[in-house]
């Protein structure tokens, strides 16, 4: 109870940014939170069906900020728990140069163009334009992120806890507000 107390206190004194679309896409996964992707959204082990759920997941959920490392999305139904990677701003000339020696497969992750596979790192970078992007590798886990934007660790995907359905609600009805004002502004004539 005073771990749930501590939460809930904790939740509201947080600093809340809530975003929708692009936010969320700079994503990798813990072998749990892939675990529970699969049994409660794909139904499959596909690692681009995986991620494709994934992507539609945080197209339709808003971001919360809950401190410098942790960050939350939610739908209201469900909640994915995600950890802040630090990672290297890198030309994609230099990133080629640190994954020349790796052998075998990774789980390469390019958000910007939606791409996810299972491939030789060398292979996948033949697909990403030039340019300047954050760079994450873990060797041991054998994943590898290029991406404009700082990584994430998706933790869990959990059932939203009761704050966060209220803040869903809340968020939801504001913009539905906001498109209903938008409706009237359009419906009535000049004056």
């Amino acid at each position: 109870m005073l771990v749930r107390t501590y939460i809930c206190r904790y939740m509201c004194m947080c600093t809340m940014v809530f975003s929708m679309g692009r936010g969320g896409w700079n994503m990798l996964l813990t072998r749990h939170a892939e675990e529970r992707l699969v049994k409660r959204l794909t139904k499959r082990r596909n690692i681009k069906r995986v991620y494709l759920e994934l992507w539609a997941f945080l197209d339709r959920s808003r971001r919360i900020d809950v401190n410098e490392r942790v960050v939350i999305f939610t739908d209201g139904r469900k909640s994915l728990v995600c950890a802040k990677l630090d990672c290297e701003r890198l030309s994609l000339d230099e990133i080629r140069e640190r994954v020349e020696g790796l052998e075998g497969t990774y789980r390469c992750v390019f958000p910007d163009r939606r791409l996810a596979r299972e491939t030789v790192p060398v292979k996948f970078l033949s697909e990403i334009p030039d340019g300047v992007y954050c760079f994450y590798l873990n060797r041991e886990k054998r994943s590898l992120y290029i991406g404009s934007e700082e990584p994430l660790l998706a933790i869990t995907l959990r059932p939203a806890k009761r704050e966060e359905r209220a803040l869903s609600e809340n968020f939801i009805a504001s913009l539905e507000s906001a498109a209903g004002n938008e409706d009237d502004d359009k419906n009535q004539e000049p004056h």
